[in-house]
């Protein structure tokens, strides 16, 4: 299941067109401080730390999930 599917089924269908549109400007948001903070490692430290950072933030991602888990079995 996609997250626009989510967001389908979590919202009335009357707001369904607000939901989509808060749902791509949240995401697109995300995108662009990630590809800001992406650039900047890349610039002023050297790209290994870019690679560094992301796997630490698929580490926090992962413990983040883990409170989740038995609630998504």
């Amino acid at each position: 299941m996609n997250l626009t599917a989510l967001v389908a089924e979590a919202v009335p269908a009357e707001l369904r067109g607000t939901a989509y549109g808060v749902f791509n400007l949240i995401a697109g948001a995300a995108l662009l401080l990630a590809s800001v903070i992406a650039g900047g490692l890349k610039q002023w430290i050297e790209s290994e730390a870019t690679f560094l950072a992301v796997e630490g933030f698929a580490a926090i991602a992962a413990l983040g999930l883990i409170p989740l888990r038995q609630k998504l079995v």
